[in-house]
This record gives structure tokens, sequence and C-alpha cells, in this order.
């Protein structure tokens, strides 16, 4: 998709504006069930937003602009990396999160005798279109100061395939398709020593999928999407 350079330029402008966004609202879950991929390092959980929720945030960033994020390439030591983005540093947003039901799911981690206590209030959101991706690549931990330091990732799936089956094309009530592009692709792939295959994971509207990152992290990449728009909610677990 070719990006006129007016187009990232609004985007950007959006983006940095100062004024209040309105997130969508999200309701605290209950009998959320943790699966996992790799013990403790790489979980899954399912329909942590709802179907509503998720699409209320594609809307509210769609609103405010994507700004595409490139990168040097391999050949410069830096994974290939094609996707838009848009940054926000919302302590709010990241508490509503948080409290949504991680807080519980995670009360019984601990890591060098930390615990987790909330988000890093930086959110990250990624859209990747047909032919986008990002290579394979590390997570690096944040020291946030007084203490408190990022030690997972946390990615929310927005849009993808229902749990445990493919997403199809379908009509509404009203005779409108939900989504004229079902995603095809953009799976995020972990790999273990030698590159052994630890996990592939589909995107699924509303999981949430938690990884560990820093000095324990697991190469991983964020396969070419080939049908429909993957969008993503990205931010990182603090313990203090």
């Amino acid at each position: 998709m070719k990006r006129k350079m007016g187009d990232r330029k609004k985007a950007a402008s959006n983006a940095n504006k100062k004024t209040k966004t309105e997130w969508p609202s999200i309701k605290p879950k209950s009998n959320l069930q943790i699966t996992r991929l790799k013990d403790d390092d790489l979980i899954t959980i399912q329909n942590y937003l709802t179907s509503a929720e998720s699409k209320a945030f594609i809307n509210v960033e769609e609103s405010i602009g994507f700004v595409h994020q490139g990168s040097l390439g391999p050949t410069k030591g830096e994974a290939y990396r094609d996707n838009d983005r848009i940054s926000v540093n919302d302590p709010d947003l990241a508490k509503t999160i948080w409290e949504a039901g991680l807080d519980k799911s995670l009360s019984s981690f601990k890591i060098r005798g930390k615990v987790p206590v909330g988000l890093n209030p930086n959110i990250r959101f990624y859209r990747y279109t047909v032919g986008q991706r990002f290579g394979r690549h590390i997570d690096e931990s944040i020291d946030l100061g007084e203490g408190m330091r990022t030690h997972y990732t946390l990615l929310i799936y927005l849009s993808g395939g229902s749990p445990g089956k493919t997403k199809a094309k379908s009509k509404k009530d009203d005779g409108a398709e939900d989504s004229p592009d079902p995603l095809v692709g953009g799976e995020t792939v972990f790999y273990g020593s030698r590159n052994a295959l630890v996990a592939e994971v589909p995107p699924t509207e509303g999981m949430a999928l938690l990884h560990i990152h820093g000095d324990k992290c697991m190469l991983h990449e964020a396969r070419n999407v080939s049908k429909g728009i993957k969008y993503i909610l990205r931010s990182d677990v603090v313990f203090a």
C-alpha cells in the first residue's frame, strides 16, 4: 500500500495532539483462564476484551491516525519492521486495561522477588495491512525508575479469528457484513534454542498474549499478513 507524504504528516500531527482521547470503556472480566504455552514465560488469555470493545478501540485508533514505522533492516543490525503505529502516554488507560483482569490473573507471578503492579503507561497500537510484518527480534526490559521495571510484553489482538475456529465472512441482522476481509496470516511465532519452534499464535480478537522479555525473551516474529488487517494493543507489565 503506497503512502502519500501528506498522509504521513497528517497522521503524525493527529498522533501528537494534546487533546484528551475518549477511549472505549472496558468492563472487568471474571473467570479468565490462562493458557500456558511455555510455562509462565508465554501465556494467553482468551476474551480479555469483548468483540465490541476491540472494535471500539480500532475505531478510535483510525480516528487518531497511524504513522508508518520501518527499520534499517538486518544488514544494519535491526529486525525487519513494516507496520503502522500510534503511541500514547496514558496512565488512566493503562490502569483500566490492567484492572480488567490482568491484576488478578497475574497475582501469583513473581520475578526476582518482585510482583506485577500494573502496565507501562506508554500504550502502543499497531496496524499491519497486507504484506506487512515484523521480523525476528527480542523485546527489551524497561527501567521505569523507583524500583519499577518491565518484565513482560502484553499484546491484545483487536482483530482476528474467533477462539477455536476460523473467522469467516458473515452477515449481521441488518444485512451488513461483519468484515469484507477476514484476517489471514499475521501469526506471532516464538522460537527457542537453535531456532526450534516454541509456539505459533494466530491473532484472535480480544485475546491477550503475554511473554517474558529482557534477558529471558524468546526470539519472536509477527508473520506476514496475507489478507485483512491486524490490529494490536501493546504495553508492558511492570514489576516492583
